[in-house]
């Protein structure tokens, strides 16, 4: 493999980002992208069609999670690597994302060379996570940070839909945003508020809230606006 450009198979659920990764990694010599997907199911399955070496792949999807994509791609080609570049700043996720194989997790405001580097690195065995990320999750193992037993409850999709609920969004806002039908929103919120034992979405937002500030104590300045803005 040594002899040819690492096969990057690029997933996102924006077609922008995917043209303009597309146009950064093919601009590299040894780098060339196979292929495109916009959800977690088109992601498996392209995967068996371009065969590529390292999978670039988004958390937020519209039918599921980049991480379940990653654990069915390692499952199945355990030699493909998967790079998780979101801009969904958890140290959760992050420690489901290395429990499904993932060969690293990035956010999206990283530098092109530094994006770069890191698809080189993944491609190579590396290991590649964000340090602030890191940081998080190894205080939460130590005790420091205590895991929030409501929120670890929730899937990646709808503690996305918690976030775009406490920001005042509709269920029709919501579905909007995450390119979804607003009765697939509705479900999520149901789901969401019964494994919080809430009964109203105010509720939950509320809580979401007092949360999210004690949250943002765990990240350098801006980074959680960054990654949720």
């Amino acid at each position: 493999m040594a002899d040819r450009p690492t096969r990057v198979l690029v997933v996102d659920d924006h077609a922008v980002v995917r043209e303009g990764l597309r146009a950064l990694l093919d601009a590299q010599d040894d780098i060339t992208v196979v292929g495109e997907a916009g959800t977690a199911e088109d992601a498996v399955r392209r995967v068996g069609f371009d065969e590529p070496d390292l999978v670039v792949m988004d958390v937020q999807l519209p039918d599921g999670t980049g991480v379940d994509a990653c654990r069915e791609i390692r499952s199945r080609w355990p030699h493909v690597k998967v790079l998780i570049l979101t801009s969904f700043a958890d140290d959760g996720a992050l420690h489901a994302a290395i429990l499904a194989g993932a060969a690293g997790y990035v956010l999206k405001r990283i530098q092109s060379d530094e994006l770069i580097a890191a698809i080189r690195g993944a491609a190579a065995g590396e290991a590649l996570l964000d340090p602030a990320l890191v940081d998080a999750v190894f205080r939460r193992i130590r005790g420091e940070v205590p895991g929030d037993p409501l929120l670890e409850r929730l899937s990646a999709q709808e503690l996305r839909v918690l976030e775009l609920i406490e920001q005042g969004m509709t269920n029709r806002q919501i579905a909007a945003e995450l390119h979804l039908a607003e009765k697939t929103v509705k479900n999520y919120v149901s789901n969401m508020l019964a494994k919080m034992g809430m009964s109203r979405r105010s509720e939950a937002a509320a809580y979401a809230a007092r949360r999210a500030a004690n949250t943002a104590t765990q990240f350098p300045p801006g980074s959680w606006d960054e990654a949720h803005g």
